[in-house]
């Protein structure tokens, strides 16, 4: 254990985030997300959810505030469904660690799996929400 790391954060998976540089994606699926099969790289956290770990990951990763897609999430189908309930936890988690200014792509299903096969890696949760699936675009981080 290290100090001021979250301890639920794999060693692969702390690893994976040192390779990634500037503009490589990260996707974190719920557990009905086809992680395997769209993976370069599969991480499994699979006894926690998704805003857990992305509330972990983000107080060392950096988003890249640069481009309009800084977070992607998977378009619910139905469009008379509403928005996912889970969303605004993802949104709270992001604000605390990244403030404003950073930016929301909603891609349809088909179109987000496409993005999580290009991603440097994937993380699969046992995440039960449904469209709890995120993409991440890592940016820089500056010098104070």
């Amino acid at each position: 254990m290290l100090k001021g790391i979250s301890p639920l954060l794999p060693p692969e998976l702390l690893k994976i985030m040192m390779e990634m540089g500037h503009g490589d994606t990260l996707v974190i699926g719920d557990g009905n997300f086809p992680a395997a099969s769209c993976a370069k790289r599969l991480v499994r956290c699979d006894g926690h959810g998704v805003n857990e770990l992305l509330d972990a990951m983000l107080a060392l990763f950096p988003l890249d505030k640069t481009v309009s897609d800084t977070v992607a999430l998977m378009q619910v189908e139905d469009p008379t469904a509403g928005e996912p309930e889970i969303w605004p936890e993802y949104f709270r988690t992001i604000e605390k660690h990244e403030g404003e200014g950073w930016s929301i792509a909603k891609l349809e299903r088909f179109a987000f799996y496409d993005a999580a096969r290009a991603a440097y890696a994937v993380v699969a949760t046992g995440e039960s929400a449904l469209y709890a699936n995120i993409i991440l675009k890592k940016g820089v981080v500056v010098k104070d």
